[in-house]
């Protein structure tokens, strides 16, 4: 007989309550979901238009689901730089970010067993996810930034009514901040959360359904902690345990040159990131010099028969550009994805009849002052 689902500590083995709100083990190292079967396309619900349409795959059945139409993004498939590419657009998300999809899941969760104010440490998009859908639960949020965060970051939190408190230093003292303060609010982070990576695990679900119930060859994802490396992971793995696919994906991760800890540890074929010094980048929102759950997304890259990338900012640049003026207007970050497309055709790692997705996280609205530095438009 299965087991029911339960919360698992990878290092240590011990597992917890699932209906006991948790985010992390007594190790203190961050949690997992025990494994699920996945389920099968007869088990979507077809009549849901948003990610909810897989609520069988989840691990806790959510009676009332926060739930703003998030998920059910485009595929669009495009011409680039000589080959077709699937691009997978995740801005098409109510907060404007593929984070949207975790934040529905794991608040869902978290309000049901009766978490009511939630703690989050983010440098824009989980922090703008978790205040929307806090502020679409009834939930009170507090989300912690680096003092250096964009207002026009800051303004969307805020608006959702959001407590909003800048931090001194740099990103990573922010999240040491965060899990300090742990003690006085539940903490609710996009990359502690077992359940966010729930949420972000309806992607591959979404792409199998999108390509026609059949997984692609290779999907490139812009990555600073790893959320959507694991989600997909996640269910990919699924959806091969239930027989739904003949094979996973390979998984790509890119990581901006100016800081890229996961790319140097899988390049040293290291279990867990190298610790790098950053520097500032355009792709802000993949910079996290010491990404928590380093081992995880290491071990579902190379599970996956895929890698990492680490692109330059001259290389971002240049992508962002090139997309804009295809129509797709999206923050630098995950304008890494495109420029990773190239390399990785250029090097074979991709050939250039195989079906590859591109995951274009974030709207280019959001770094609407940064892209008019680069087009040398005056403020």
């Amino acid at each position: 007989m299965r087991m029911p689902p339960a919360y698992i500590d990878p290092a240590t083995g011990a597992s917890y309550p699932i209906e006991i709100p948790r985010w992390r083990g007594d190790s203190g190292g961050p949690l997992m979901i025990s494994p699920l079967p996945g389920i099968d396309r007869g088990q979507i619900d077809t009549g849901a238009r948003s990610l909810w349409r897989y609520a069988a795959s989840l691990p806790v059945a959510v009676t009332d689901p926060v739930s703003l139409g998030e998920g059910c993004t485009p595929l669009v498939r495009r011409p680039w730089r000589g080959r077709q590419a699937h691009f997978k657009l995740e801005w098409f998300a109510p907060s404007g970010s593929f984070k949207d999809r975790g934040a529905s899941v794991m608040l869902s969760i978290l309000r049901q067993q009766g978490i009511d104010a939630v703690l989050e440490d983010s440098s824009g998009n989980g922090g703008a996810a978790v205040a929307t859908y806090a502020a679409a639960a009834g939930m009170r949020a507090k989300i912690l930034v680096p003092a250096s965060t964009s207002p026009a970051k800051t303004v969307q939190m805020r608006a959702a009514g959001a407590e909003v408190e800048l931090i001194p230093g740099t990103r990573q003292d922010t999240a040491d901040a965060a899990v300090r303060q742990a003690e006085e609010i539940f903490y609710a982070s996009h990359n502690w959360q077992a359940h966010f990576l729930q949420g972000t695990k309806t992607l591959a679900y979404e792409l199998w359904e999108d390509l026609g119930f059949s997984a692609p060859d290779a999907v490139i994802i812009p990555c600073g902690a790893g959320s959507n490396i694991l989600g997909c992971d996640i269910g990919f793995s699924e959806l091969l345990r239930r027989g739904a696919i003949a094979r996973l994906p390979r998984l790509y991760a890119v990581q901006p040159a100016h800081c890229a800890p996961l790319h140097a540890g899988f390049q040293a074929g290291a279990e867990d990131y190298v610790p790098v010094t950053p520097r500032p980048t355009l792709a802000e929102g993949a910079s996290i010099a010491q990404p928590v759950r380093g081992r995880a997304v290491l071990a579902a890259l190379r599970r996956s028969g895929g890698g990492t990338v680490a692109v330059s900012e001259a290389a971002i640049e240049a992508a962002l550009m090139e997309l804009a003026r295809s129509g797709l207007y999206v923050e630098p970050t995950c304008a890494m994805a495109a420029a990773a497309l190239t390399d990785l055709t250029a090097s074979g790692a991709i050939g250039p009849d195989e079906t590859v997705v591109a995951v274009l996280t974030g709207t280019g609205i959001k770094a609407t002052p940064r892209i008019a530095e680069l087009l040398g438009l005056a403020p």
